[in-house]
């Protein structure tokens, strides 16, 4: 499996401890998760898998409280099916009704460098190859081309990205060390009707988080 890599940035960036069930508090770092959204959204094909190998962060960590609006709630799928049944329906959702004021501990001015592998699946596409893919992600990472806006944790922190053909000659990370806890790695989708959190013991050193394989045993569920 041939690795790429993205430097990304944003102004702001949120990757929610899922332990907090009310307030956004964001992570330290990029999880594994949304550093794989990143990759996906310049190119996804069901004939290949991203895997998230390492995570440098080139920024400081720096935090800030925002209190923001949210809708409190989502689009009854009960309601969507009767629409699509009988061809009419109220599947609009009004905000002045349904607003909610949620404070939130967000990142700030983020930039990371992403490595990931590329895994060419052939039982999803027999008549291809990974260089076909390998060529189609370069090309539109390098010019920029994305399928839809990268972000960061949030859809409303769109992430800006650059393409790094040669990591070795970029600037080193930021000099720290912290044990970041147990962080997010993905969900488990083996069970679709429901997918289940999987977890990692997340190590900052030298700027830099080694990401393990999925089948791991320090990945947990």
């Amino acid at each position: 499996m041939k690795t790429y890599c993205l430097e990304v940035t944003g102004d702001f960036a949120c990757f929610t401890r899922p332990e907090m069930k009310v307030e956004r508090v964001s992570y330290d770092v990029i999880t594994p998760s949304a550093a794989r959204a990143v990759f996906e959204a310049i190119l996804w094909k069901p004939a290949i898998r991203w895997h998230v190998r390492s995570i440098e962060v080139l920024k400081p960590i720096r935090w800030v409280n925002l209190r923001r609006n949210e809708v409190g709630s989502v689009i009854s799928s009960r309601n969507v099916e009767s629409a699509m049944k009988t061809g009419s329906g109220d599947l609009g959702l009004y905000i002045e009704e349904d607003r909610q004021q949620r404070a939130g501990l967000f990142l700030r001015d983020v930039a990371y460098r992403l490595h990931a592998a590329m895994e060419f699946r052939p039982s999803a596409d027999p008549a291809g190859n990974a260089t076909k893919y390998q060529q189609m992600f370069e090309r539109r990472a390098t010019r920029g081309q994305c399928v839809n806006q990268p972000y960061l944790g949030c859809r409303e922190f769109a992430a800006d990205f650059r393409y790094v053909p040669d990591a070795a000659v970029e600037p080193p990370p930021i000099a720290d060390d912290r044990d970041l806890g147990f962080m997010l790695y993905d969900l488990d989708f083996a069970d679709l009707s429901d997918p289940k959190p999987r977890f990692f013991r997340a190590e900052l050193r030298s700027g830099s988080v080694a990401v393990p394989d999925w089948n791991s045993e320090e990945v947990r569920g």
